[in-house]
């Protein structure tokens, strides 16, 4: 972390990195955009609102593992922690974990391929952040891809 904080973790990256933070808190921009969804897409407001539940399912879901696991978050004299957290538990990331399942769900409902758009830019924030190991994102983002996937297959707008 201390490497990815030296190599890119300048003012406008880091800036970038706690608005990415904020708007992932506990899953609540995923589960706005969703919500979003579900008014403007009057024909698949239920399809909108369930991938809304998943993404906040999936959150829900980190936080189970985090809770059984009980990893610390990162503490190393090399890495600047950038931001406050809810815990201070690391294993998985929830921020990971939300926006990957988010990326998955709104992907097939879009018919926009999100997934390499919005998840690479969550992971590396919260190791520019210095709040989780590069293990805790991958794990984050296998468990968000896991109940997104899962869901998506239940959505009627969702491409199979």
């Amino acid at each position: 972390m201390s490497r990815v904080q030296g190599a890119i973790g300048t003012a406008p990256v880091v800036t970038a990195a706690k608005g990415l933070s904020l708007f992932g808190e506990h899953s609540a921009g995923w589960f706005a955009l969703g919500l979003l969804g579900a008014a403007v897409d009057k024909r698949r407001r239920k399809d909108w609102l369930v991938a809304a539940g998943g993404v906040v399912a999936a959150h829900a879901a980190s936080i189970a593992v985090k809770r059984v696991v009980r990893r610390p978050r990162p503490d190393d004299p090399s890495v600047k922690v950038l931001v406050g957290t809810p815990s201070k538990l690391s294993f998985p990331s929830s921020h990971a974990t939300s926006t990957t399942a988010a990326a998955v769900l709104f992907s097939g409902l879009t018919g926009r391929k999100l997934v390499p758009v919005l998840v690479p830019p969550m992971l590396l924030s919260r190791l520019v952040l210095g709040v989780h190991y590069p293990t805790d994102v991958l794990a984050g983002s296998a468990l968000g891809a896991l109940v997104g996937g899962l869901l998506r297959r239940k959505l009627r707008g969702g491409k199979r």
